[in-house]
């Protein structure tokens, strides 16, 4: 279902006014990280006596299109900042246990930061605390653990831009009326939850007929999402609307629309990236992805790093680069907002290689 000019409008000034998931080894074995990029340890800075600074990313999930993406664009930092070493490693699987022992292995390494997207944040939380005690500086990216010592959380956008941005938009294909669902992901992502809970709020305040149905987590397992979807599909007959809160789901959602034979009729948006969301967009099982620069937040998330190992302070208004040229710090929730979500739709979807 093509947006109109209008709903871009409606979308535009909702974001105006509020200011997008493997190679490591499996649970129980551990591998040496890998280290991916790198600059000169010749200029000034680093870690100590002029060596590299080991900035160290443990996503939730590696091998996914969107960190991959984010690898993508921390190794460009890493060679344009230089003087960074960066180490790049993720489970398998959207494993808090898997996870933490890719932690503990940096901590092991005494790498200088430490970035984590957490799936569980709470869990996390300890092991961030034993790294910063070892002198480790300690920052979140993608997702947050809000209630840990991290110095600082590399937000994609805020959960008040994505959250309305994605429920303006599945509203706009259903009509504002009906049935609809959500397929999340991970159930202790703090991120994907802080977004449902502003996808609840401005629904139930800006469209009153639509009812949600239930809220599904598939585990950031993209099979998982389409079988969610069906069963939903089937236990309610007259669901009319689906989100898929992650790069998974969004996919899984629109997958099973298609699979059904209902597109027209059931309609779904989706926190996707482009090349998987691009066949789903163009034969309208998808109204609508929304995202953000996902290599930007790669790029974003070492040059924080950067800052932090040598002791600099973020400014209000940040020029990370010349695509990043107003990157907002906010000393309060010190956290770094690399600006609005993104509207994918058939126009833009090929203007994105990931």
């Amino acid at each position: 279902m093509a947006i109109s000019q209008r709903v871009v409008g409606v979308i535009s000034v909702a974001l105006a006014m509020a200011m997008i998931t493997g190679g490591c080894t499996k649970k129980n074995e551990e591998a040496a990280p890998a280290t991916t990029g790198g600059g000169s340890a010749e200029q000034s800075g680093g870690a100590a006596s002029g060596e590299a600074i080991k900035v160290a990313f443990v996503p939730k999930l590696q091998g996914s299109p969107y960190f991959e993406a984010m690898d993508s664009g921390a190794k460009k930092a890493a060679s344009e900042l230089g003087n960074i070493e960066w180490l790049y490693q993720g489970p398998t699987s959207a494993d808090a246990a898997a996870q933490a022992q890719i932690v503990r292995s940096f901590i092991q390494q005494n790498v200088d930061v430490l970035v984590v997207a957490p799936n569980d944040p709470d869990s996390m939380a300890p092991l961030m605390k034993e790294a910063a005690d070892a002198g480790i500086k300690v920052m979140t990216a993608d997702t947050d653990a809000p209630n840990s010592v991290r110095e600082a959380f590399v937000n994609q956008a805020t959960a008040e831009g994505i959250g309305t941005t994605t429920a303006e938009t599945l509203m706009q294909a259903m009509g504002g009326t009906g049935k609809w669902a959500i397929v999340s992901c991970g159930e202790t992502a703090e991120n994907l939850n802080s977004w449902i809970e502003v996808e609840k709020a401005y629904v139930a305040e800006k469209y009153p007929e639509a009812e949600l149905v239930d809220v599904v987590y598939s585990g950031e397992d993209q099979a998982r999402g389409t079988q969610m979807s069906t069963d939903l599909m089937s236990a309610h007959p007259d669901l009319k609307g689906l989100l898929g809160q992650c790069t998974t789901s969004a996919v899984g959602v629109a997958q099973a629309v298609k699979d059904a034979g209902k597109i027209g009729q059931v309609f779904t948006v989706g926190v996707g990236t482009p090349k998987s969301m691009a066949p789903y967009l163009e034969d309208g099982s998808s109204s609508g992805s929304i995202l953000w620069n996902v290599e930007n937040l790669g790029y974003l998330t070492v040059w924080a790093g950067q800052q932090v190992a040598e002791g600099k302070p973020f400014e209000a208004d940040n020029k990370v680069n010349d695509d990043m040229s107003d990157v907002k710090w906010d000393e309060a929730s010190k956290t770094l907002v690399l600006g609005d979500p993104l509207l994918i739709t058939t126009e833009n979807v090929g203007d994105f290689d990931y």
